[in-house]
């Protein structure tokens, strides 16, 4: 059986003939109202674009550099939770005798101290400020 079918089954290769115009025009008319093309689906959300936030001050002593330390808050019964313990950070109004005019600061408390004891261009320079853009 399966010679049979292998003998009354013929192959033939032959090269592509060109096409003629009006083979053309018949295959177009044949597919009059199929429209043959790919779009490709769109996504179902917009592309990510983030947000243009406005800027927050981070609460850093630009001074000295302290910030939020991670701590466990210890209930009663021993429980320990995660917490953070934020520096003591104060807006201040601090005369700057080089500048002659008042320079507003968010400082933490250790830097007032600090601030009182080795003074304001000192400090300022040590930690790398300018003070005359602020």
């Amino acid at each position: 059986n399966n010679t049979r079918f292998l003998k009354t089954r013929q192959f033939s290769i032959s090269k592509p003939s060109p096409v003629s115009v009006s083979e053309i025009g018949f295959l177009t008319s044949q597919l009059g109202g199929i429209r043959i093309s790919y779009n490709p689906p769109k996504p179902l959300t917009a592309p990510f674009t983030p947000a243009i936030q406005p800027l927050v001050a981070r609460r850093i002593c630009p001074f000295t550099g302290k910030k939020a330390n991670r701590a466990n808050k210890v209930s009663f019964s021993n429980h320990k939770t995660k917490k953070l313990q934020f520096v003591n950070l104060q807006y201040k109004r601090v005369w700057w005798e080089a500048g002659k005019r008042y320079v507003k600061l968010r400082l933490s408390t250790k830097a007032l101290k600090t601030k009182q004891k080795n003074g304001l261009d000192a400090v300022a320079k040590k930690a790398g400020i300018d003070l005359r853009k602020e």
